[in-house]
């Protein structure tokens, strides 16, 4: 929080230029602590917050002081930098509210493949990745031998009494498969023991890890080592997102040409270095 303190005035004509502190050459007035306080707060709140007020004040003005003897006058000059930061405020609120008005957030599957088409250099996986149906059951569950014909099994009629199974008797469950996740997720949801994820995923389809009062059942459907190409699924909502970023940076670059062409063709631009 910053205290504005100012120069002890010459004539006090009432209560509000009253001097409550002073630090060196700086005064804080009555006037400075009005709305301090939040309207309705208890008299010994209000003292312990004006009290801490002005203390915090006295502390920042002495630092202030300290900074200013020790500081050479060109260290001190901070005109420059306080322009630099308000150009680049207005310019940021401006191009904010640009972005807001005109950016174009719709964005087609054909938009999408065609970027991925044309830069899939930029999608290497970094971590390995499955699509997979996995569920918990406890031990207790009943049918297990069924449970497990049906989660080896390819028929969509196995596959739905499988699901209406595990929404019964799973204490946890995912059969969203076509989609990619890591694996790296996966094991957190599964106690699988592996030093080498390529060679586990290689090697391992239909899984069952018991432990002491749970099976965990995981069906691996497909896989992609880590540096590979990703696939368009699992990039979608990055790609969503540099799409998008895209188009703010070319709405910017359009308005930097448009506001130059303006004041060249007004006669508002000169260079004297050209």
């Amino acid at each position: 929080m910053t205290f504005n303190g100012c120069k002890k005035k010459t004539v006090n004509s009432d209560a509000s230029e009253r001097v409550i502190a002073r630090v060196y050459d700086k005064y804080l007035y009555v006037a400075d602590i009005r709305n301090v306080v939040p309207k309705g707060a208890p008299k010994n709140d209000s003292l312990t917050i004006i009290r801490s007020f002005v203390h915090n004040w006295i502390q920042q003005q002495s630092v202030l002081k300290r900074a200013e003897d020790n500081l050479d006058d060109e260290r001190k000059n901070v005109d420059k930098k306080l322009e630099e930061y308000r150009n680049s405020l207005i310019t940021y609120i401006y191009e904010s509210e640009l972005i807001n008005q005109k950016l174009d957030t719709s964005i087609s599957s054909q938009e999408i493949e065609k970027y991925y088409q044309e830069n899939q250099n930029n999608f290497q996986l970094k971590n390995n990745i499955l699509q997979v149906l996995y569920f918990k059951l406890p031990k207790s569950a009943p049918k297990l031998p069924k449970v497990k014909a049906w989660f080896k099994s390819t028929n969509t009629k196995d596959r739905k009494l499988l699901e209406e199974y595990c929404y019964q008797y799973a204490t946890d469950y995912y059969f969203n498969d076509e989609e990619w996740i890591l694996f790296d997720d996966l094991l957190k949801k599964i106690p699988i023991k592996t030093y080498d994820q390529e060679q586990y995923l290689k090697n391992n389809r239909f899984i069952e890890i018991p432990d002491s009062s749970n099976i965990f059942f995981v069906n691996i459907k497909g896989f992609k080592i880590k540096e590979s190409l990703s696939p368009l699924n699992f990039e979608r909502d990055n790609m969503w997102n540099l799409i998008i970023n895209n188009r703010k940076l070319e709405l910017i670059r359009e308005m930097e040409k448009d506001a130059y062409q303006d004041a060249l063709q007004n006669k508002e631009i000169e260079n004297w270095i050209n």
